[in-house]
């Protein structure tokens, strides 16, 4: 099955202009092209797509992410580099997520603070006894 160029951004979630621009950058080989000369995004051109973003959303830098596509084009004898490359990205990603578990613990810490000052002011307060002012 193939899809137009406005079809491949919606299900990517990439806008037309990245997916051309990935193109240009030679992140995505350019697809096939119709009868009429439009791109064509096959279902392997969707699942790489969805790759590319994954990365882009763990902090890769583009650079790396260009290394690891013309690499992939020479086959399994690249297998080795690439999957160097998502190890040190994934342990990027893991001290990102240590990091953000640390910043989330200290925002807990005083939301739970809070919780306690706002029920010690509620339970030093007079009870309302239905005056109107």
């Amino acid at each position: 099955m193939s899809h137009s160029i406005a079809e491949a951004a919606r299900r990517s979630g990439l806008s037309i202009d990245t997916l051309r621009y990935y193109e240009r950058i030679k992140l995505l080989d350019p697809p096939a092209r119709d009868a009429a000369g439009r791109r064509s995004y096959s279902e392997t051109d969707l699942a790489w797509l969805e790759f590319l973003t994954k990365l882009r959303t763990t902090g890769m830098p583009i650079r790396l992410m260009r290394e690891y596509a013309s690499l992939r084009r020479l086959g399994n004898v690249s297998a080795g580099r690439r999957k160097a490359i998502l190890v040190e990205q994934r342990r990027s990603v893991a001290e990102r997520i240590a990091e953000l578990t640390a910043c989330l613990d200290v925002l807990d810490y005083k939301i739970d603070n809070y919780d306690q000052l706002e029920r010690k002011y509620m339970e030093s307060q007079p009870e309302f006894e239905g005056k109107t002012a």
